[in-house]
């Protein structure tokens, strides 16, 4: 599970979940993600790595429900 933010605005964020981070890194920032190609460049905030990825999308998941609010500081410790 990854959270990236834009770095130009500064913000814009989104989480994902992946096997191979830095592939994905550079896929978003080649805009092949049309839910982040406006926001190029993206950087990783933090990533958080699970034993399967079924714990890693439940746990993206609970943090796209809105359970977890994601505005300023994140309480993931960042």
């Amino acid at each position: 599970m990854y959270l990236l933010e834009s770095v130009s605005p500064p913000g814009q964020r989104y989480i994902g979940v992946t096997a191979d981070l830095k592939a994905r890194l550079a896929e978003h920032n080649a805009g092949k993600s049309p839910h982040t190609s406006k926001y190029i460049p993206l950087r990783i905030v933090t990533y958080i790595a699970f034993s399967n990825r079924r714990q890693a999308e439940a746990f993206e998941a609970y943090l796209k429900s809105g359970s977890l609010k994601l505005q300023g500081s994140l309480c993931l410790g960042l």
